[in-house]
C-alpha cells in the first residue's frame, strides 16, 4: 500500500477486509491504556491549576500585568508625519495597508481588539482600598483625629484581607467648638448637585487613566496612553500628578483613590533618588504645597515629613549673594543655576516671589525657622529695592540685586508674585500687614500703567517693555479677576470699590476670550487691536492646555458676589472640555481653539487635576466647603489653613 501523506496511517483488517475506523476499533486493552493516559493528564492539569502555591500564580499575573502596563511604551511610535494626524494611532495609512499581506492585516485587527479588551483590566499589584467613614462627627466633614484616621485605614485594609498599616502617625487639630468643612458640602439645588457630580466623574476619569497608563510618571499622554516625559519636571518620574492631585481626591471624597496615592507617597516617593535639575518654583507650588495641604486636611505626618524632605533639597538654590534663589537646583549635587534665556541669567519674579506661603507654613508645622528665614530675606530685598514707577520688573539678578530687563506683566513671569502678597496676609490671619501694604502699592502702580480699556469696552492688563505697551493679555493673567475680588472683600477701605469693579470687568473680558472661540475654550493669550479684541492672532497663542485661571476667577467671583452667571460660565467650560478635550484615555489640550476640529496635544497636565477640576467642583459646592474665611489657596489651588483654623496644626 502506497503512502499518501507524510505521517503513517493505521488501518485495521478483519478477514482481509478493511474496517472503518471508530471507537469500537480499539481492543479492550487499548481502551484501558487510553483511559489511563487521559485521566493522568487531567489529574496533572487539575493539580497544577489548584494546588500550586498562590505566590506562583500571583507572580504570573504580576508579570502579565507589568507587560500590559509597559505595552504603550514598547509599541513603535508613528512616523513623524503622522504624529499630529487624527490617524496617528495607526502605524500606516490606508493606501499602505492595501499593499500589505492580508494575514498581517488580520493579525493587526486581532491585536487591536485584544488591546481594547485589555484596557478594562484593573491594576493587579495596587489593590483598591475603600476607606469607610464612621458615623462620628468626623464623617460629616470634621477633621480626622489620630485614632479615627488610623481606624479608617485599618478597616479598609482588613476588609481586603491585608495587614493594616502600623506606621500612621497623625497630628490632631487644635481643640475647638468649630471645625471647618473639608469634605461633603452638597449644594441645596439639585441641578447644581448634578453638575458637581459630573465634575467628580471627570476627576475619576482623569485619575483612573493616569493610574492605568502612567502610574508614577509625571503626567499622562491620554491619546498615546503612556507617561509624558517632556514636561517641566524633566524626564525622571516624580509622580507629579499624584502629588498635585492628592488634595483634590480628598476633598471630592474619592477615598479609595486618595489612599492609593497616599501609599505611593509613603512607600515609593524618594527624593534621594532624583539626580536631575528641577524647577524650584514648580516643585514648591505643586509638590511641597500639595503635601502640606494634605497634612492640614488629615494630620497624617507622612505628608509633612515628605514636604520637608523636598524643601531641604531646594535650600541650596538660596545660596546666592542676595538670598534670591536660582530657578533650578540639582537634588543630588545641590548645584543651582538660572535659565540661560532669562535676562542676564536673572531669577524670575513670579518664581522667587511664589515661595512664601509654603515655606512659612512649613516652618510653623515643623518648628524649624530656616524655611521662613529664606522667604523673609526675599521679602526684605523686594521691599527695599527701588522700583521703576512703582512697578516690579520680571527679572532680578540674584548676584547683584539689580533688575534685569524692564519687562512687566500680570501674566507669565510676574503673575503669582502679586497673588502671594495678598494671600500671605490672609494666611497669617491678616497679621502680616507689610504684605498687604506691598500688595496695595503694587496694584495701584499696575492700574496706573498697565490697565486698559478696548474700543469695544473690554478691560484688560497689557504688558510693558520699558515704556512700550503690548496690548496682549495672557490666560495666566485671568486669575487677577478673582484676586482683586478677594482683595475687595477681605478689607474694607478706599480701594475696595475699585478692586471689585475691575475684578468684574476683567472676569468678563476673560469669559469673552472663551466665548469668541469656536470651541468655547480660551487661547493661551489674546490681543486687542483695531481688528480684533480678546482673540489670539498668532498661531503660537491659540492653544489651550487645560488651564484653570479663568475658571479660578469664576469660582472666587461666585463665592464673593453670589451672581449665578459665574456658575453658568463654569458649566459652559465643563461642556466644552467634555466635548473637545475628553478622550478614552483621559483629557488632552488643544492646539487651536478656533478650529472646528482642533488637533489635540496629547498631554493631561497635572494642574488640570489640582486646579481646574478642583475649582469647578467647589463652584458647584456649598460655600462652607473649604470656606474662604478659613482657607487660602496657593497658586496651584492647594488649600492652606488660615492661622487660627483648628487644622493649622502648628508645632508646639
Amino acid at each position: 500500500m502506497s503512502a499518501t501523506g507524510i505521517l503513517p496511517t493505521y488501518q485495521r483488517f478483519v478477514n482481509g477486509v478493511p474496517v472503518p475506523f471508530s471507537r469500537k476499533s480499539f481492543k479492550p486493552r487499548e481502551k484501558y491504556v487510553i483511559f489511563v493516559v487521559v485521566a493522568t493528564f487531567a489529574l496533572v492539569c487539575f493539580g497544577t491549576f489548584f494546588y500550586l502555591p498562590s505566590s506562583s500564580t500571583d507572580s504570573v499575573y504580576k508579570v502579565y500585568d507589568q507587560i500590559k502596563r509597559a505595552g504603550p511604551e514598547l509599541l513603535i511610535p508613528p512616523p513623524p508625519h503622522l504624529e499630529n494626524s487624527r490617524e496617528a494611532p495607526r502605524i500606516l495609512r490606508h493606501e499602505d495597508d492595501a499593499r500589505m499581506d492580508p494575514h498581517i492585516l488580520g493579525d493587526r485587527e486581532k491585536l487591536k481588539a485584544k488591546i481594547e479588551e485589555d484596557r478594562e483590566l484593573k491594576v493587579l499589584e495596587r489593590p483598591d482600598l475603600v476607606i469607610k467613614r464612621s458615623s462620628s462627627p468626623s464623617s460629616a466633614g470634621q477633621p480626622l483625629n489620630a485614632p479615627n484616621y488610623q481606624m479608617d485605614m485599618n478597616v479598609a485594609a482588613e476588609e481586603l484581607g491585608m495587614q493594616p498599616p502600623l506606621n500612621v502617625v497623625t497630628v490632631p487639630p487644635a481643640s475647638s467648638d468649630h471645625y471647618p468643612l473639608i469634605q461633603g458640602g452638597d449644594d441645596r439645588d439639585s441641578v447644581t448637585r448634578e453638575r458637581r457630580n459630573k465634575v467628580k466623574q471627570m476627576m475619576k476619569h482623569a485619575w483612573d487613566n493616569y493610574v492605568r497608563y502612567a502610574w508614577g510618571k509625571n503626567e499622562l499622554k491620554p491619546i498615546s496612553k503612556r507617561g509624558h516625559q517632556a514636561s517641566v519636571f524633566g524626564s525622571q518620574p516624580l509622580g507629579a500628578t499624584i502629588l498635585d492631585g492628592l488634595d483634590t481626591l480628598y476633598i471630592m471624597g474619592l477615598n479609595k483613590e486618595f489612599r492609593q496615592a497616599r501609599d505611593w507617597v509613603a512607600n515609593e516617593f524618594d527624593v534621594d533618588q532624583v539626580s536631575a535639575d528641577v524647577s524650584v518654583f514648580e516643585v514648591n507650588i505643586r509638590f511641597v504645597a500639595g503635601l502640606l495641604s494634605c497634612f492640614a486636611l488629615t494630620g497624617d505626618t507622612i505628608f509633612r515629613d515628605k514636604a520637608q524632605q523636598i524643601a531641604d533639597k531646594l535650600l541650596p538654590a538660596f545660596n546666592t549673594p542676595t538670598g534670591i534663589p536660582n530657578a533650578l537646583v540639582n537634588f543630588k549635587t545641590g548645584v543651582s543655576r538660572n535659565y540661560g534665556w532669562a535676562s542676564s541669567s536673572s531669577s524670575i519674579l513670579s518664581e522667587f516671589g511664589t515661595l512664601h506661603m509654603e515655606f512659612a507654613y512649613l516652618s510653623d508645622v515643623t518648628a524649624k525657622s530656616v524655611y521662613r528665614n529664606k522667604v523673609d530675606k526675599i521679602r526684605h530685598v523686594l521691599r527695599e529695592i527701588e522700583k521703576p514707577n512703582g512697578l516690579y520688573p520680571n527679572y532680578l539678578n540674584p548676584r547683584t540685586g539689580k533688575w534685569g530687563q524692564h519687562h512687566m506683566s500680570m501674566g507669565a513671569l510676574g503673575d503669582s508674585f502679586y497673588e502671594y502678597l495678598l494671600k500671605v496676609w490672609l494666611q497669617t490671619n491678616k497679621e502680616d500687614v507689610e504684605a498687604r501694604e506691598m500688595f496695595d502699592d503694587a496694584i495701584q502702580a499696575v492700574f496706573k500703567h498697565m490697565l486698559f480699556k478696548s474700543t469695544g469696552g473690554l478691560t484688560y492688563f497689557g504688558e510693558l517693555k520699558f515704556e512700550r505697551v503690548e496690548h496682549k493679555m495672557d490666560h495666566l493673567a485671568c486669575f487677577a479677576g478673582g484676586l482683586l475680588g478677594l482683595a475687595s472683600k477681605s478689607l474694607a477701605n478706599e480701594l475696595s470699590t475699585r478692586y471689585m469693579e475691575v475684578a468684574k470687568q476683567l472676569t468678563h473680558t476673560c469669559h469673552e476670550s472663551y466665548d469668541r472661540s469656536y470651541t468655547k475654550l480660551g487661547p493661551e493669550s489674546f490681543r486687542f487691536t483695531e481688528g480684533a479684541e480678546a482673540k489670539a492672532l498668532k498661531s503660537g497663542e491659540k492653544y489651550y492646555i487645560l488651564r484653570p485661571e479663568v475658571i479660578e476667577s469664576y469660582f472666587y467671583m461666585y463665592r464673593l458676589t453670589k451672581d449665578e452667571k459665574y456658575r453658568e460660565w463654569a458649566w459652559e467650560a465643563v461642556q466644552a472640555i467634555e466635548k473637545y478635550c475628553r478622550v478614552p484615555g483621559g483629557y488632552t489640550g488643544l492646539k487651536n481653539v478656533y478650529s472646528e476640529e482642533p488637533i489635540q496635544d496629547d498631554v493631561q497636565q497635572s494642574f488640570f487635576l489640582a486646579e481646574t477640576l478642583k475649582y469647578l467642583y467647589l463652584i458647584f459646592s456649598d460655600d462652607s466647603l473649604i470656606s474662604l474665611d478659613e482657607w487660602v489657596f496657593n497658586t496651584e489651588a492647594h488649600p492652606f489653613p488660615v492661622k487660627g483654623n483648628p487644622l493649622y496644626r502648628e508645632a508646639a
